[in-house]
């Protein structure tokens, strides 16, 4: 692996492991169940592919170069979002924990959040030229370090979930439980309404 890769590498694997939208859905369906957490963790790895190969066919540029296509698909992501946060609240206020209500089809759940935020391909879209040697073949060293980003969420979010399984028998105590579901909703919630004022704030 040449210097540009290994680089590459450690600044994708910081990218998929901070805390976000992503990292909360699956803690949110893993707390369910182990298979919930998993089948979330794939549906964000669906997402990341989706977002490379879009910054691999140049789509993202086209979001990029159009404000108000950016702005449409940021009020989607947002509103998704936040929809998973006042429901996650929803269940929290009536104690309603069961795994049909903490994690809906969860492998769709992972990928809709992933997929609905427009910042990603931006960001894939600016940072994936960087490592694409001078003189090289563009479109192959793209698709290859598009392929890490995929490999490393496959990493992360799968261990996220394993973890919060194996820490499930304490989480899943009613108290704990409950400030779990207190957290997390209260984390999406804001990160949604964070991505809907955004372009008010930016206006």
């Amino acid at each position: 692996m040449d210097g540009q890769l290994i680089a590459f590498t450690g600044v994708a694997a910081g990218m998929v492991a901070l805390p976000g939208a992503d990292f909360t859905v699956v803690v949110r369906s893993a707390l369910a169940s182990r298979r919930a957490g998993l089948a979330c963790a794939l549906g964000v790895a669906c997402g990341l592919l989706l977002h490379t190969a879009l910054a691999v066919a140049g789509v993202a540029a086209v979001l990029a170069a159009v404000p108000a296509l950016f702005r449409a698909v940021q009020l989607a992501g947002g509103a998704y979002v936040l929809y998973l946060g006042v429901r996650t609240l929803r269940a929290h206020s009536t104690g309603v924990t069961d795994r049909a209500e903490a994690a809906p089809r969860p492998l769709r759940q992972g990928f809709l959040t992933n997929a609905l935020n427009p910042k990603a391909p931006l960001t894939f879209l600016s940072l994936l030229p960087q490592f694409v040697p001078a003189g090289s073949a563009a479109v192959p060293r793209t698709l290859l370090l598009a392929l890490i980003v995929v490999a490393l969420a496959l990493v992360w979010f799968p261990a996220v979930a394993l973890l919060v399984d194996r820490l499930g028998r304490w989480l899943r105590r009613p108290k704990a439980a409950r400030a779990v579901t207190l957290a997390t909703g209260t984390a999406l919630t804001l990160l949604g309404s964070g991505l809907l004022l955004e372009p008010l704030w930016a206006a």
